[in-house]
């Protein structure tokens, strides 16, 4: 066995203090065998992800009572998903994708337990905790985009991130078909009937671990560490950062992680605050619920479908363009939606659909760069700050568009989410002139 082969990936040194490095081929073979089960993983977690969040808003007026209060259990799924990417980016840097990835869908498990906990004993501070966690099943699906990078050539390192990416489609359609059969199982057991959803949930999150820890082996990370130490003595090797703050930095010194960052914030920001009030602007015209998952169910198809087509033209034209044509697939979706009537439009489901197509562009150019410009040392601290960021803003960006729905109404926030893109494409073309082709 190759020394790179070992968990952890270790060296065996010759008297320079070198160890051989991996054959090409064999570097291809790994990094197919971990694209393959990071996608695997993804499906299972999507399954996982799109059930809980299916019900938590219903689950959560339910228990309290209110619908003003039903917003906030996707908000703490939200907020717990960035505030978790920041130990999981530290594990990561000390141990490897494998142990983060595996924690933070145990940690996402013990969210979806509380959560029937929570619906079982009636309390919603308790179902706002369970969704807190739960979100780090989100960071995993979101950090999971990197490990399929760790040791992808350039030239292919967008199709690998997209085909990641894309598993979730599965996932994320499978997810909320599964609530029927939920309602069943929680008859059986006796649990309120939401609450079924919540255990696939935790199963779909179970089997992921499960399976990132028995086959993302070698650790794509550690493994790419150990191929760019190859020739350095040991004690001139460089120590693995993990804070999010040092990632920051790095964020701030880089042109390029410097757009990556904005763009897949950018995007996540006009996406969310678009995506989340379209249900409300449907019921305000008295569009069934049926209709209303039709047009979300297309927003989804649109994020994550063609995401492969997003990733081959960004390894094809490099990241910059890629990211042009997000922010115009935004800005138009953005005019329709602001334009459409209350209700149900073909112009609004475009819309949606567009909304979505443009935010896996932005999504999958955008972490291209992250990967490109983070040395091996960086990587998992540079990730996480830029998830983090991505995070938090989706989060802010979720409750001031009520805000803006309550006082202005649907158009203005349509507007307001097209100057965002337009903003992102301003910088895209001035500031990224810098740059390199990712």
């Amino acid at each position: 066995m190759r020394p790179w082969q070992t968990v952890p990936v270790t060296h065996t040194a010759d008297q320079t203090g070198t160890s051989s490095p991996p054959l090409p081929a064999e570097i291809h073979s790994l990094q197919t065998r971990t694209v393959g089960t990071l996608m695997s993983s993804q499906v299972l977690g999507g399954v996982g992800v799109a059930s809980g969040i299916a019900v938590a808003a219903l689950m959560a007026a339910d228990i309290s009572g209110r619908d003003d209060l039903s917003g906030l259990a996707n908000t703490t799924q939200v907020l717990g998903g960035a505030l978790i990417t920041i130990p999981i980016a530290a594990l990561m840097a000390a141990r490897g994708r494998r142990a983060g990835l595996v924690t933070a869908y145990l940690i996402g498990t013990v969210g979806a337990g509380l959560a029937i906990t929570a619906a079982v004993l009636g309390s919603f501070w308790l179902l706002l905790l369970g969704t807190a966690l739960f979100g780090a099943s989100t960071t995993a699906n979101s950090q999971a985009r990197y490990a399929a990078v760790d040791l992808a050539p350039p030239r292919r390192r967008g199709r690998h991130l997209s085909l990641v990416v894309w598993a979730t489609t599965i996932g994320s359609v499978l997810g909320p078909n599964l609530l029927g059969p939920a309602k069943a199982v929680s008859d059986v057991i006796g649990i309120p009937p939401l609450a079924g959803a919540w255990l696939f949930s935790a199963a779909g999150f179970l089997v992921a671990a499960a399976v990132v820890s028995l086959f993302l082996r070698p650790d794509p990370l550690l493994t790419a560490r150990a191929l760019a130490h190859h020739g350095q003595p040991t004690g001139q090797r460089v120590a693995q950062r993990g804070s999010v703050v040092h990632g920051a930095r790095a964020i701030l010194a880089s042109p390029t992680i410097a757009l990556g960052t904005l763009a897949i914030t950018s995007g996540h920001i006009v996406m969310v605050a678009v995506m989340v009030m379209t249900p409300i602007h449907m019921s305000h015209g008295h569009a069934e619920v049926e209709v209303i998952g039709f047009v979300i169910s297309m927003h989804i198809l649109g994020m994550y479908g063609l995401s492969p087509v997003a990733g081959y033209l960004t390894d094809r034209w490099g990241s910059r363009p890629v990211i042009l044509v997000g922010v115009l697939l935004q800005v138009t979706a953005c005019v329709l939606a602001a334009t459409s009537q209350a209700g149900w439009s073909v112009g609004l489901l475009i819309a949606l659909f567009l909304l979505g197509l443009g935010w896996s562009c932005t999504m999958v150019a955008g972490s291209g760069l992250i990967a490109a410009g983070s040395q091996v040392e960086d990587r998992a601290s540079v990730q996480g700050a830029s998830d983090l960021t991505m995070g938090l803003s989706a989060a802010a960006a979720g409750a001031l568009a009520g805000v803006v729905v309550q006082y202005l109404g649907y158009d203005w926030l349509g507007g307001a989410a097209a100057l965002v893109a337009l903003a992102l494409g301003v910088y895209t073309v001035v500031a990224g002139r810098g740059t390199q082709r990712a």
